[in-house]
Protein backbone atom coordinates (compact mmCIF):
# COMPACT_ATOMS: atom_id res chain seq x y z
CA UNK A 1 0.00 0.00 0.00
CA UNK A 2 1.06 3.59 -0.66
CA UNK A 3 0.49 6.63 1.56
CA UNK A 4 1.15 10.24 0.63
CA UNK A 5 2.67 12.07 3.61
CA UNK A 6 2.71 15.87 3.94
CA UNK A 7 4.93 17.72 6.44
CA UNK A 8 4.18 21.23 7.69
CA UNK A 9 5.99 23.89 9.75
CA UNK A 10 8.43 22.36 12.30
CA UNK A 11 7.98 18.87 10.87
CA UNK A 12 8.79 20.01 7.34
CA UNK A 13 12.07 21.46 8.63
CA UNK A 14 12.95 18.31 10.60
CA UNK A 15 12.06 15.92 7.78
CA UNK A 16 13.84 18.06 5.19
CA UNK A 17 10.97 17.72 2.73
CA UNK A 18 7.40 18.88 2.18
CA UNK A 19 6.06 15.48 1.22
CA UNK A 20 6.98 11.88 0.57
CA UNK A 21 5.43 8.58 -0.47
CA UNK A 22 5.56 5.76 2.07
CA UNK A 23 5.03 2.15 1.01
CA UNK A 24 3.94 -0.41 3.60
CA UNK A 25 2.87 -4.07 3.38
CA UNK A 26 -0.46 -3.49 5.15
CA UNK A 27 -2.72 -0.75 6.50
CA UNK A 28 -1.19 0.53 9.78
CA UNK A 29 -2.73 2.34 12.71
CA UNK A 30 -1.43 5.85 13.34
CA UNK A 31 0.74 4.78 16.29
CA UNK A 32 2.62 2.20 14.21
CA UNK A 33 2.87 4.61 11.29
CA UNK A 34 4.65 7.12 13.56
CA UNK A 35 7.19 4.45 14.49
CA UNK A 36 7.85 3.79 10.81
CA UNK A 37 8.40 7.49 10.15
CA UNK A 38 10.89 7.75 13.01
CA UNK A 39 13.00 5.14 11.23
CA UNK A 40 12.65 6.81 7.82
CA UNK A 41 13.19 10.34 9.22
CA UNK A 42 15.32 10.13 12.41
CA UNK A 43 15.17 13.89 12.83
CA UNK A 44 11.48 13.63 13.67
CA UNK A 45 12.05 11.44 16.72
CA UNK A 46 12.20 14.18 19.41
CA UNK A 47 8.90 15.79 18.38
CA UNK A 48 6.81 13.27 16.46
CA UNK A 49 4.76 12.19 19.48
CA UNK A 50 3.74 15.81 20.13
CA UNK A 51 2.60 16.38 16.56
CA UNK A 52 -0.90 16.20 15.16
CA UNK A 53 -1.95 13.78 12.44
CA UNK A 54 -4.71 14.07 9.88
CA UNK A 55 -5.96 11.38 7.50
CA UNK A 56 -7.65 12.66 4.37
CA UNK A 57 -8.01 16.11 5.96
CA UNK A 58 -9.60 14.99 9.24
CA UNK A 59 -7.82 14.81 12.61
CA UNK A 60 -6.65 11.27 13.40
CA UNK A 61 -5.54 9.49 16.56
CA UNK A 62 -3.19 6.65 17.52
CA UNK A 63 -5.76 3.85 17.14
CA UNK A 64 -7.10 5.03 13.77
CA UNK A 65 -6.27 2.94 10.70
CA UNK A 66 -4.66 4.58 7.68
CA UNK A 67 -6.20 3.23 4.45
CA UNK A 68 -4.33 2.56 1.23
CA UNK A 69 -3.91 5.72 -0.86
CA UNK A 70 -4.55 8.06 2.05
CA UNK A 71 -3.20 11.59 2.34
CA UNK A 72 -1.62 11.90 5.78
CA UNK A 73 -0.43 15.25 7.15
CA UNK A 74 1.84 15.82 10.14
CA UNK A 75 1.96 19.22 11.84
CA UNK A 76 2.29 20.96 15.21
CA UNK A 77 -0.67 22.20 17.25
CA UNK A 78 -2.08 25.18 15.50
CA UNK A 79 -1.32 28.41 16.69
CA UNK A 80 -15.83 27.68 1.22
CA UNK A 81 -18.56 29.05 -0.65
CA UNK A 82 -21.52 31.33 -0.05
CA UNK A 83 -25.31 31.17 0.04
CA UNK A 84 -27.53 34.15 -0.58
CA UNK A 85 -29.42 33.65 2.71
CA UNK A 86 -26.44 32.88 4.94
CA UNK A 87 -23.23 33.89 3.16
CA UNK A 88 -20.14 32.05 4.37
CA UNK A 89 -16.64 32.86 3.11
CA UNK A 90 -13.80 30.57 4.23
CA UNK A 91 -10.48 30.86 2.44
CA UNK A 92 -6.70 30.81 2.58
CA UNK A 93 -5.23 33.60 0.43
CA UNK A 94 -1.88 35.11 -0.45
CA UNK A 95 -3.10 38.51 -1.62
CA UNK A 96 -4.01 41.45 0.59
CA UNK A 97 -7.41 41.11 2.26
CA UNK A 98 -9.81 43.80 1.06
CA UNK A 99 -11.96 44.66 4.08
CA UNK A 100 -14.61 46.43 2.02
CA UNK A 101 -14.97 43.34 -0.17
CA UNK A 102 -15.26 41.12 2.92
CA UNK A 103 -17.87 43.48 4.39
CA UNK A 104 -19.87 43.49 1.17
CA UNK A 105 -19.80 39.70 0.90
CA UNK A 106 -21.56 39.11 4.25
CA UNK A 107 -24.08 41.95 4.36
CA UNK A 108 -27.64 42.22 3.06
CA UNK A 109 -30.20 45.02 3.07
CA UNK A 110 -31.40 43.80 6.46
CA UNK A 111 -27.92 43.77 8.03
CA UNK A 112 -27.53 46.24 10.87
CA UNK A 113 -24.23 45.20 12.46
CA UNK A 114 -20.91 43.71 11.43
CA UNK A 115 -18.10 42.86 13.84
CA UNK A 116 -14.65 42.47 12.29
CA UNK A 117 -11.54 41.10 13.97
CA UNK A 118 -8.31 41.77 12.11
CA UNK A 119 -4.95 40.26 13.10
CA UNK A 120 -1.90 42.47 12.57
CA UNK A 121 1.83 41.65 12.73
CA UNK A 122 3.19 43.41 15.81
CA UNK A 123 6.76 44.57 16.00
CA UNK A 124 7.05 44.44 19.79
CA UNK A 125 5.61 41.76 22.08
CA UNK A 126 5.23 42.89 25.69
CA UNK A 127 3.91 39.72 27.34
CA UNK A 128 5.05 36.09 27.60
CA UNK A 129 8.70 36.88 26.96
CA UNK A 130 8.93 40.44 25.62
CA UNK A 131 10.80 40.65 22.30
CA UNK A 132 10.93 42.30 18.89
CA UNK A 133 9.72 40.80 15.62
CA UNK A 134 11.21 41.56 12.19
CA UNK A 135 8.61 39.69 10.12
CA UNK A 136 6.37 36.59 10.10
CA UNK A 137 5.97 33.76 7.62
CA UNK A 138 2.66 31.89 7.52
CA UNK A 139 1.92 28.55 5.89
CA UNK A 140 -1.17 26.35 5.85
CA UNK A 141 -2.43 22.90 4.96
CA UNK A 142 -4.92 24.62 2.67
CA UNK A 143 -7.58 21.96 1.92
CA UNK A 144 -7.91 20.94 5.56
CA UNK A 145 -7.64 24.55 6.78
CA UNK A 146 -10.54 25.69 4.64
CA UNK A 147 -12.62 22.67 5.70
CA UNK A 148 -11.97 23.48 9.37
CA UNK A 149 -12.86 27.13 8.77
CA UNK A 150 -16.22 25.95 7.43
CA UNK A 151 -16.59 23.82 10.57
CA UNK A 152 -15.99 26.93 12.71
CA UNK A 153 -18.63 28.82 10.74
CA UNK A 154 -21.08 25.98 11.39
CA UNK A 155 -20.20 26.06 15.10
CA UNK A 156 -20.82 29.82 15.21
CA UNK A 157 -24.25 29.41 13.62
CA UNK A 158 -25.12 26.64 16.08
CA UNK A 159 -24.25 28.92 19.02
CA UNK A 160 -25.63 32.20 17.67
CA UNK A 161 -28.64 31.65 15.41
CA UNK A 162 -28.85 35.40 14.80
CA UNK A 163 -25.62 35.47 12.79
CA UNK A 164 -26.30 36.09 9.10
CA UNK A 165 -22.92 36.24 7.34
CA UNK A 166 -19.51 34.84 8.29
CA UNK A 167 -16.12 35.44 6.71
CA UNK A 168 -12.94 33.69 7.84
CA UNK A 169 -9.94 34.65 5.71
CA UNK A 170 -6.32 33.77 6.52
CA UNK A 171 -3.32 35.03 4.54
CA UNK A 172 -0.16 32.97 4.03
CA UNK A 173 3.30 34.07 2.98
CA UNK A 174 5.71 36.65 4.40
CA UNK A 175 4.37 39.66 6.28
CA UNK A 176 6.11 42.71 7.64
CA UNK A 177 5.26 44.54 10.87
CA UNK A 178 1.90 46.28 10.56
CA UNK A 179 0.53 44.01 7.82
CA UNK A 180 -2.81 42.27 8.16
CA UNK A 181 -2.76 38.48 8.40
CA UNK A 182 -6.30 37.31 9.22
CA UNK A 183 -9.86 38.59 9.23
CA UNK A 184 -12.87 37.16 11.05
CA UNK A 185 -16.13 38.96 10.32
CA UNK A 186 -19.68 38.24 11.44
CA UNK A 187 -22.85 40.08 10.47
CA UNK A 188 -26.28 40.22 12.09
CA UNK A 189 -29.49 42.22 12.01
CA UNK A 190 -28.69 43.94 15.32
CA UNK A 191 -25.55 44.54 17.40
CA UNK A 192 -26.95 42.97 20.59
CA UNK A 193 -27.52 39.47 19.20
CA UNK A 194 -24.08 37.93 19.76
CA UNK A 195 -22.14 39.38 16.82
CA UNK A 196 -19.22 40.51 19.02
CA UNK A 197 -19.02 37.17 20.81
CA UNK A 198 -19.26 35.25 17.54
CA UNK A 199 -16.28 37.06 16.00
CA UNK A 200 -14.23 36.46 19.15
CA UNK A 201 -15.17 32.78 19.11
CA UNK A 202 -14.12 32.58 15.47
CA UNK A 203 -10.55 33.78 15.99
CA UNK A 204 -10.10 31.77 19.19
CA UNK A 205 -11.32 28.60 17.49
CA UNK A 206 -9.17 29.24 14.41
CA UNK A 207 -6.11 29.25 16.69
CA UNK A 208 -7.15 25.83 18.00
CA UNK A 209 -8.08 23.67 15.02
CA UNK A 210 -7.18 25.33 11.71
CA UNK A 211 -3.81 24.01 10.44
CA UNK A 212 -2.05 27.35 9.92
CA UNK A 213 1.39 28.05 11.37
CA UNK A 214 3.66 31.04 11.66
CA UNK A 215 7.41 31.35 11.76
CA UNK A 216 8.62 34.40 13.66
CA UNK A 217 11.88 36.01 12.58
CA UNK A 218 13.44 38.29 15.19
CA UNK A 219 16.79 40.03 15.60
CA UNK A 220 18.43 36.92 17.11
CA UNK A 221 16.96 34.11 14.99
CA UNK A 222 13.72 32.44 13.96
CA UNK A 223 11.21 30.06 15.54
CA UNK A 224 7.99 28.30 14.61
CA UNK A 225 5.34 29.55 17.03
CA UNK A 226 3.35 26.51 18.14
CA UNK A 227 0.18 26.32 20.19
CA UNK A 228 -0.63 24.06 23.11
CA UNK A 229 -4.20 23.04 22.23
CA UNK A 230 -4.50 19.35 21.28
CA UNK A 231 -7.67 18.55 19.28
CA UNK A 232 -9.79 15.59 20.28
CA UNK A 233 -12.35 13.52 18.38
CA UNK A 234 -14.97 16.26 18.84
CA UNK A 235 -12.84 18.72 16.85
Amino acid sequence: MRIRVLFFATFRDLAGTRETIVELPEEPVVKDFKSHLQIKFPGLSPTLNTGLISINREFAFDSDTIPDGAEVAIFPPVSGGSHIENPTICSIVEDEIELNAVLSSITKRSTGAVCIFSGIVRGVTTRKGPHETKYLEYEAYKPMAEAKMKQIADEIRARWSSIVGIAIVQRIGRFEVGEQTVVIACSAYHRDTGVFEAARYGIDRLKEIVPVWKKEVNPVGEIWVEGDYIPDKND
